[in-house]
């Protein structure tokens, strides 16, 4: 994402951060009596014959959330949503890919954008036309945008950071939070010195080679100009000084992490620690469901993640991923009206902003400051207050297989099976290889 894309993110952000807290006098905007405009749903007229469009869902965390959802819908439409998930310790892609080549055609389905959408162009049904365009934050459509048309609803706003336990971090009596990576190493210390796992890890090849090596990535003085460079052979992993910090920052997570990182899969990571197996995790506000889901009322914050001694570190801010409907599928008209329905209804306001407890794209589903939960809360406060210490996404600019190349690299690192110069040697020759097949 360029720096100015990013700026416009965060003011956006913020405005919608702000107009959440201050709407009606109360934080809670999205339980307020909507408007006469807003009240009636959009009509939808019931299909005369049995309707039914296939959600090919991969956000594991609303799972339970959108099934509910589809049956508010099928109540009010008739039209049934079949939500089929697949994500987490699940390779999405790949599933995907494999239902397609099965024949199955599911209306609807997840893509990052960038280079991992343009596989899907001959699908991707252009949804320039849609009333509710307008009312995406702007940056919110770069990711799928194409010569100027959009193909993809984005699905929200996500952030990063390390996620930690308050409690915990008082019982070893640290008051100050780490911002940079000599001081993130001295908390790990206090933490093990007071018989607590600093951080709980995860072998999940996403949050490896996506989350954490776009630390890095990020923290290029171009990272999209860093990423064409890799792609064309002017640039490499190897020998980049920013490299070599994410390599210290890696190293401290692993030395501090529990000792089975190697097989503990996503779920294992946040049920871990929100059983309060380790003090600090990597992640980012998607999680909270699930944290709530096995401790209520955690006492929880997030904390930008730092790289260096130089800066203060950073949360990592983007759309996570977007909805595109199949046009190759039985039913992408009734596909774009469930859409529509999600992002102007009532009903489907509520459920981005309460239920899903999402941090939404668009500009007039505000941000519900009672439902996002203190990592949220920690996030936008800190791209509120310090716009400075908020970065990009970029990952999905990689050439599609690229992050799953660069996981299995750092996953043998993780198993202490190669060298941090041979992890960086092996990002540099997969991303090649890659590169080269597709010409």
């Amino acid at each position: 994402m360029k720096k100015a894309g990013l700026l416009a993110l965060l003011s956006a952000l913020t405005i919608t951060s702000l107009a959440a807290c201050g709407s009606n006098g109360n934080n809670n905007p999205v339980a307020t009596k909507p408007s006469a405009s807003e009240s009636a749903t959009p009509s939808t007229e019931a299909p005369k014959k049995a309707v039914t469009i296939k959600f090919f869902n991969f956000k594991v965390e609303i799972d339970e959330q959108l099934h509910a959802l589809a049956k508010e819908y099928e109540k009010e439409t008739g039209v049934k949503v079949d939500v089929e998930t697949h994500g987490g310790g699940e390779d999405y892609s790949s599933l995907l890919k494999a239902t397609l080549a099965a024949g199955v055609e599911p209306e609807i389905f997840n893509n990052g954008g960038y280079a991992s959408l343009v596989p899907y162009m001959d699908r991707a049904t252009d949804l320039s036309g849609e009333s509710w365009v307008n009312d995406v934050i702007d940056v919110a459509k770069l990711p799928t945008t194409v010569d100027g048309k959009l193909y993809g609803m984005p699905m929200n706003v996500e952030s990063y950071g390390l996620i930690y336990n308050k409690d915990l971090f008082a019982k070893a009596g640290i008051k100050k939070l780490p911002t940079t990576l000599t001081e993130l190493e001295q908390t790990a210390k206090k933490l093990q010195d007071a018989g607590i796992t600093p951080f709980m890890l995860t072998n999940e090849w996403w949050s490896l080679s996506v989350h954490l090596l776009n630390v890095a990535i990020a923290n290029q003085a171009d990272p999209a100009k860093f990423i064409d460079d890799l792609i064309a052979g002017t640039a490499k992993f190897q020998n980049d000084p920013v490299m070599a910090q994410w390599v210290k920052l890696l190293d401290i997570m692993l030395k501090n992490g529990e000792k089975n990182a190697l097989t503990t899969d996503y779920n294992s990571q946040v049920s871990g620690f929100s059983t309060g197996q380790a003090a600090m995790m990597q992640q980012g506000n998607w999680v909270q469901n699930m944290i709530d889901g096995v401790t209520p009322n955690m006492n929880i914050g997030t904390l930008p993640l730092p790289m260096n001694d130089t800066n203060s570190g950073y949360v990592y801010t983007g759309v996570p991923n977007n909805w595109i409907v199949n046009s190759k599928s039985p039913h992408p008209d009734e596909a774009k009206k469930f859409l529509k329905w999600l992002v102007t209804s009532k009903t489907g306001k509520h459920y981005i902003a309460t239920e899903f407890k999402f941090i939404p794209a668009f500009k007039s589903i505000p941000t519900d400051s009672t439902a996002i939960g203190p990592i949220a809360t920690d996030l936008n406060k800190i791209q509120a207050e310090n716009p400075d210490r908020v970065k990009g996404w970029y990952w999905d600019r990689f050439p599609e297989g690229a992050t799953q190349e660069f996981a299995t690299a750092i996953q043998e690192y993780m198993g202490k099976r190669i060298s941090a110069e041979e992890m960086l040697a092996k990002f540099d020759k997969s991303l090649a290889d890659i590169v080269k097949k597709k010409k």
